[in-house]
């Protein structure tokens, strides 16, 4: 079992919809792209076990969800500061505005929370950071790169994990089904 407490939790988490069709076809739902999972078996997830004292949850959430976002992040030990602490601007390839889904106006942004547990300024060490960055759409609900980045920029070189990951980053520990997981959460991996 990880004994090892982060700094920073970057999360994607897997949500899934009341509604399964989220639009356009019946294959365009997360569901139909990858395992999802309820609120509460994502709040029952014993994530404050495995941070620091001092530590910042950085979460991607859907718009449509907010509520379930703000009790997720309290049921992970964290306190929401920021509801936008990053937003992704959506490109297509050919660098035009994205014309994504949406329950009341069209989705061509997606955000991701900022939350704390217990003192920020012993985490942040980087104010620069923009929180608006535009980068092309790829695999379906895929972050890019470079909002990893930026996390490193603004907190350093800490203990870092990315739950749900896609794939692997150096100097991230990882957990999620996609990927081989570096650790374990609760005893038990998520496959």
């Amino acid at each position: 079992m990880n004994n090892k407490k982060y700094q920073v939790i970057y999360a994607d988490p897997p949500w899934s919809f009341n509604s399964k069709k989220t639009g356009g076809s019946m294959k365009s739902g997360a569901a139909a792209q990858y395992d999802t999972m309820s609120i509460e078996d994502l709040k029952a997830m014993p994530v404050s076990g495995i941070t620091a004292d001092d530590a910042i949850l950085i979460m991607w959430y859907v718009g449509s969800q907010p509520q379930e976002a703000l009790d997720l992040a309290k049921a992970w030990g964290f306190k929401v500061k920021n509801m936008n602490g990053f937003v992704w601007g959506k490109l297509t390839v050919k660098l035009l505005k994205f014309f994504g889904m949406g329950f009341y106006t069209r989705a061509g942004t997606e955000s991701a929370l900022i939350a704390i547990k217990g003192k920020a300024g012993n985490i942040i060490i980087n104010h620069s950071v923009r929180a608006y960055r535009e980068a092309v759409v790829s695999k379906h609900s895929k972050k890019p790169v470079e909002f990893r980045d930026d996390i490193v920029k603004m907190c350093g070189d800490v203990s870092r994990l990315e739950m749900f990951a896609r794939e692997s980053s150096a100097g991230w520990d990882v957990f999620g089904n996609e990927v081989d997981n570096s650790i374990l959460i609760g005893g038990k991996d998520e496959d």
